[in-house]
């Protein structure tokens, strides 16, 4: 029995998550062509022997338009970044990172390089067959005694010439027919481990950015209620002595210079977090990224409405880094079949004999005592051999054998340790999500209920309520500065939680397994900008 599974469930959609917005949301279900898994439960999964192959990661189709944003009342303008607090800036979309993510990270290019010495040492095993060639000449002097034949001792002086060609190969059967084939799957790894790489850069480049977008938020945040502790204070001094007691000014300035305090460390936050994204995507250190989206966007990328169960199927199935270390098995595989047939297959020897070496086999050769004309023609001498070899009288042979047998053990080991792993953070990554989404809307509630605290506390401050014969403030100022303090947590927990939502998405779709391109080459990000069209001031 197969099922239709759908990758990953939901369009690619980005929302602007905002506490009072209306959404227009236009969701569309995103299903891949054709793809195909295994049904099955998980447990007879991981008991299975060591698949044939893995199939490889599907691509999306296009998603459907951006849902567009209709309110953004609750949250604070976004501070621009001040010319005294940085030497330039990038301005630069989430589409245009994802893209830069891709090519420019080094984990993806020492993939690729990996990649390009495997395939070298599969052209190299798949052309053992071939004889060396060896093209020059050969110059001997004899001088004094040798032997001869029949034991005489004789005393003379020689020399021979020979320019020609010869060949020379040692054709080992059982490593012309193995060796390539481990190479074979050694290079499918690495193709497999590039892909893996690009699916890291992907994540590390999405954590980085929406890092920079919380640093953004959660700077909006200081600032805003840095200006409203400075408009709490102005209004508190106003007040008659005889309404408020001096210690509550001194308590609101107290607030506004800790207020101070930490929009300076945002500011700082910002731009450490603007370092570590330019450090991944190795662009000019120096700068600060600007995101052109607000730091409240919210991106869901995969739905987790799917069973646990159904989501780890997908991520064993899709995983290039299963892929990689099954085709590590297989090569292992060949390895040790190798080994148990090479004392039944022979060795074919080729060599030339006509030099001393046996390095050239056939040309023009002259010889003759030295000091008289040589004696000039053709010759040829070839030497063939077909031999078995036992190396150690066989002892060498078992212990060979043994080797690749724990080799081939070692890998399917490390094979299953990789689906664990893989299950575990499909798991977790869904955790993460279900846990962010629900602090997505808590912290909405709490950022409007925050809100509009704040906004009543700080207009009922001037306003005066009669007990016995005295007036009394209606809101004390320490009130206000209490809902003041929890406004900006409300902000805080709102900005985290919708950032926390979108690190935890893309490590679900790192988690299941679905390739970097497919997010990177999908419309709904927008049109790319080039790094020459990055804005710089």
């Amino acid at each position: 029995m197969m099922r239709h599974i759908c990758m990953p469930r939901l369009a690619l959609t980005l929302l602007l998550a905002t506490p009072s917005a209306v959404y227009a949301q236009q969701a569309v279900d995103v299903r891949p062509d054709d793809a195909v898994v295994h049904s099955g439960a998980i447990a007879n999964y991981f008991q299975d022997v060591v698949p044939e192959q893995i199939p490889p990661p599907q691509r999306l189709p296009e998603p459907g338009p951006l849902p567009q944003v209709l309110g953004t009342s609750n949250v604070p303008e976004i501070p621009a970044a001040r010319p005294e607090d940085i030497d330039q800036s990038l301005s630069i979309n989430l589409a245009t990172a994802l893209r830069l993510a891709e090519a420019r990270p080094l984990v993806v290019e020492a993939a690729r390089a990996s990649e390009i010495t495997a395939y070298g040492q599969l052209e190299k095993a798949r052309v053992l067959w071939l004889p060396d060639v060896d093209l020059g000449t050969d110059y001997q002097r004899h001088d004094g005694a040798q032997i001869r034949t029949t034991g005489e001792v004789a005393i003379n002086s020689r020399n021979q010439f020979m320019a020609g060609g010869g060949m020379k190969a040692v054709f080992g059967l059982t490593d012309a027919i193995y060796a390539p084939l481990a190479a074979q799957q050694v290079y499918r790894s690495r193709t497999y481990d590039v892909q893996a790489a690009q699916n890291d850069a992907l994540l590390a480049v999405s954590d980085a950015y929406f890092s920079v977008q919380e640093s953004r938020g959660v700077l909006a945040a200081y600032v805003d209620t840095h200006a409203k502790a400075d408009e709490l204070v102005k209004k508190v001094r106003s007040l008659s002595l005889g309404l408020t007691a001096p210690i509550e000014v001194e308590r609101a300035i107290a607030a506004f210079a800790d207020l101070e305090q930490q929009t300076a460390t945002a500011r700082q936050d910002w731009r450490i977090s603007s370092s570590n994204l330019t450090r991944v995507l190795r662009l000019n250190p120096a700068a600060v990224i600007i995101p052109l989206e607000p730091p409240h966007l919210k991106v869901t990328v995969v739905a987790p409405d799917e069973a646990v169960d159904e989501l780890i199927t997908e991520g064993l199935t899709n995983r290039p880094e299963l892929a990689s270390q099954q085709a590590i098995v297989q090569a292992t595989i060949a390895r040790l079949k190798q080994e148990k047939m090479r004392p039944w297959i022979p060795s074919l020897v080729l060599e030339g004999g006509s030099t001393p070496g046996q390095t050239l086999g056939a040309g023009i050769y002259g010889a003759g005592l030295t000091g008289q004309d040589p004696t000039w023609a053709g010759r040829s001498d070839w030497d063939f051999q077909v031999l078995w070899q036992l190396q150690n009288l066989g002892a060498g042979n078992v212990g060979l054998v043994n080797q690749r047998h724990g080799e081939q053990r070692e890998a399917a080991v490390e094979l299953f340790r990789t689906q664990d792993n893989v299950a575990a953070e499909v798991v977790q990554a869904r955790a993460r999500v279900l846990a962010a989404a629900t602090r997505v809307g808590e912290a909405e509630s709490g950022l409007i209920a925050a809100k509009a605290s704040f906004d009543g506390n700080l207009r009922g401050l001037g306003e005066t309520i009669r007990s016995g014969n005295q007036l009394q403030l209606a809101i004390r100022p320490q009130e206000v500065t209490a809902a003041l303090r929890q406004l900006l947590q409300s902000y805080l927990n709102y900005y985290a939680s919708v950032n926390d939502y979108n690190k935890a998405q893309f490590r679900l779709y790192h988690a299941l397994g679905y390739p970097a391109q497919n997010v990177v080459d999908n419309k709904v990000w927008g049109e790319p900008q080039s790094i020459d069209c990055l804005t710089t001031h």
